[in-house]
């Protein structure tokens, strides 16, 4: 089984919203991304999806997208990004998702030998930041520890960490997300979130043995990523 990772597909759920008022380059942009996905992922491959899947305010809105994506090869992996506002509740979304697509949230999911466990994360806290993103932060890493030790009960050979926000400060820098990651020792963490100017401070490569992935889709040429 390969793994391939692509993030912030951000499809219009179910409303006519152009991407390419944020650059000429989202133009027909998941087009790219299916021609890329169909020509590479077979059906027995896994295709991780760290966030921002469509633009939808209410999980109705969000299926056209949600079949869309599950008409591709593969099994899919879904984690909820900031923008995921449809996201309802984990045992309603599992019964809406198409065949073949799951949802991590507070737990893990073992595919043949491989475990893929994670949480959205959240703004890094640091000088200036807001009460209230300080506390959604140490939620976010109660989560996370919780999807950890799942992940290490369920065993695999391999464990790979999703994220929707960088887990690392500028320049690989450790946070409260990173050392604990660090404790639990994944291959590979995924994230996206970032866009244009952003991207060139993505954090990528091994860090501290870890291998870090940012795979925010218009940063990936919307193709999709095959890991290591």
């Amino acid at each position: 089984m390969n793994v391939y990772a692509i993030g912030d597909l951000h499809l219009p759920g179910g409303d006519d919203k152009p991407m390419d008022v944020f650059g000429p380059h989202w133009e027909g942009h998941f087009e790219k991304i299916r021609a890329d996905w169909r020509a590479r992922v077979g059906a027995e491959d896994a295709v991780l999806l760290p966030g921002d899947i469509s633009w939808a305010m209410q999980a109705q809105d969000a299926m056209e997208d949600l079949r869309a994506i599950g008409e591709l090869p593969g099994k899919k992996v879904l984690l909820r990004g900031n923008h995921d506002y449809w996201w309802p509740g984990i045992t309603r979304l599992r019964e809406m998702l198409p065949p073949g697509m799951y949802a991590v949230q507070n737990d893990a999911l073992r595919l043949e030998d491989t475990v893929i466990c994670g949480t959205r994360g959240w703004t890094l806290p640091g000088e200036g930041a807001a009460a209230e993103d300080e506390k959604i932060y140490r939620r976010e890493l109660q989560r996370m520890e919780m999807s950890l030790q799942r992940a290490k009960a369920l065993g695999g050979r391999r464990l790979i960490v999703m994220c929707h926000y960088p887990p690392l400060g500028e320049g690989g820098a450790e946070t409260s997300l990173s050392r604990m990651l660090e404790a639990y020792a994944p291959d590979d963490v995924v994230y996206g979130h970032l866009h244009g100017a952003s991207l060139h401070g993505a954090v990528t490569g091994e860090i501290r043995g870890i291998r870090y992935h940012c795979v925010s889709c218009d940063g990936l040429g919307f193709r999709v990523y095959r890991l290591p």
